[in-house]
């Protein structure tokens, strides 16, 4: 029978639903789990409650030696079996085998939190557990241990099971634990206002350690109350926030060169999102940036988006809202702000927080809008994927950005995408009319470009600030024009 999640877990049902089923399964054999995601996401909770509610063994590693780490596990060991002292474990394959005995007469969970500790100082790690788990094994084929190995790293745990590596083809469970989507978030934090939660999202995202570790549970009370919050919450060098947007880059081992990165990253929160815009922005060549960009996409920092109407280019996106708040606002100021100036730096960085924070994270908001909650009937079809474009006009030489270009489902066998809708988002400007006779403009040149089915795409315009009402009405009429402001993402729908 499988456990019920515990109150103190908020949302997180997906991932407590694939733990259990691990953990629960009853089929002889040790098997493998593997459980990643950036740090402050709830992972430990998670699999420590997991631990809890299935009377099994939870260990958490530190940076140590593998003497260290062994005489620690082993003194967990005897402590979880109730024997009269530590556990002694010469090695760690006598170590991974007796976390093996621990599941000989019933399924029991034994989790390895921060493994890339482990095995950084313990080369050979991998290759011994690979051992363990070898099929016809005896030490596994009479053991029913549910072996979950969770870490932070995610580079280091994505090479877990990739390519070559010694445990790919012997997980059973690979399972990621993401932030928070903006909707959950709103939740997470109490907030029903749409404007105040998309405002409070931009800055903190939807890590749930960011609401109660790092600002002991405060929140804005109500629209009136969000610039002070920003000022107590998270520009006041007394609370952990202040910092965490640094300790995120110096905390990944991956991340050697921390000016460097520093720099790719402020470079993408100013604007600069291609590879070329990124390099002249910190003055080094586009060649020289390959190496840096895939560190930072490892690691969940960067995000790519390729370019739906032009093969072979991208843009780079910050991946986590507080570092691009950091980049935008507070690096910039950081003298000041450590002189406890947080008041005076805010009311000065309105323009930079709208136009570098605000704007591109309600950009990307309404594509996971399109991508995770619009009804089938909006869009006409499964938006299958949803990314900013450049759609070029070779008669006129002139290029249109389009903040969201929405792609059905492949088709099967050849032919063209669909591609579902087209659409312009502002946060602080009203839209009206000529904004959608420029996307009717941009669909009429979609309609003769191959590789894609635009004879049904829609036109989506989403501002915070609203429409005009000559706007409103002619939607009224139309079944091809989509608006969504804030009511309408934050809804149920």
């Amino acid at each position: 029978m499988r456990p019920d999640k515990p109150a103190e877990i908020f949302d997180r049902d997906t991932e407590w639903a694939e733990l259990t089923r691990f953990a629960t399964d009853e089929r002889p054999g040790a098997t493998l789990g593997v459980v990643s995601g950036r740090r402050r996401q709830g992972k430990t909770l998670l699999l420590y409650e997991l631990a809890r509610a299935t009377g099994g063994f939870y260990f958490g590693a530190t940076e140590a030696t593998p003497a260290e780490s062994l005489r620690r596990l082993g003194d967990a060991l005897g402590a979880h079996t109730s024997a009269p002292g530590p556990v002694h474990l010469a090695d760690w394959p006598k170590a991974v085998d007796a976390l093996l005995a621990l599941g000989r007469e019933r399924p029991v969970t034994v989790v390895l939190d921060e493994f890339p500790y482990l095995a950084r100082a313990s080369r050979d790690l991998p290759s011994i557990i690979q051992h363990a788990l070898t099929p016809g094994r005896p030490e596994r084929a009479s053991s029913r241990t549910r072996l979950l190995l969770c870490g932070s790293a995610l580079s280091f745990m994505g090479g877990l099971l990739a390519g070559s590596a010694p445990l790919r083809g012997r997980a059973g469970l690979e399972l990621s634990v993401p932030p928070l989507d903006y909707r959950t978030a709103a939740a997470f934090w109490g907030i029903s206002d749409p404007l105040l939660a998309a405002k409070v999202f931009a800055i903190v995202g939807g890590t749930p350690a960011y609401r109660r570790e790092y600002v002991q549970d405060d929140v804005p009370d109500g629209p009136s109350d969000f610039d002070d919050w920003v000022v107590r919450a998270v520009l006041n060098p007394a609370r952990p926030l202040f910092r965490e947007a640094r300790y995120l880059l110096a905390e990944d081992p991956d991340l050697r060169d921390i000016a460097l990165y520093h720099s790719v990253l402020a470079a993408v929160a100013e604007g600069n999102g291609t590879r070329g815009g990124i390099a002249g922005y910190i003055g080094r060549k586009a060649t020289d940036l390959q190496h840096p960009l895939v560190v930072l996409e490892d690691a969940g920092l960067l995000a790519r988006d390729p370019d739906p109407l032009r093969s072979g280019r991208s843009r780079y996106r910050i991946a986590e809202p507080l570092i691009t708040f950091y980049q935008a606002v507070m690096r910039p100021a950081w003298t000041a702000l450590e002189q406890r100036r947080g008041a005076d730096v805010w009311r000065r960085s309105q323009r930079r927080y709208a136009s570098a924070v605000l704007g591109p994270g309600f950009e990307e908001t309404v594509r996971q809008w399109a991508l995770r909650f619009a009804p089938l009937e909006t869009f006409g079809g499964i938006v299958a994927e949803a990314s900013p474009a450049v759609l070029t006009d070779p008669a006129s030489r002139t290029s249109h950005e389009l903040d969201l270009v929405a792609l059905g489902e492949p088709p099967l066998g050849d032919g063209p995408r669909p591609l579902l809708a087209i659409g312009e988002v502002k946060w602080g400007r009203t839209l009206g009319q000529p904004d959608l006779d420029r996307l009717a403009r941009a669909r009429d040149l979609l309609i003769t470009r191959p590789g894609v089915d635009a004879r049904e795409v829609r036109l989506l315009l989403a501002s915070a600030a609203g429409f005009t009402d000559e706007l409103r009405q002619l939607a009224s009429h139309r079944s091809d024009v989509i608006l969504a402001d804030p009511d309408r993402l934050y809804a149920g729908e």
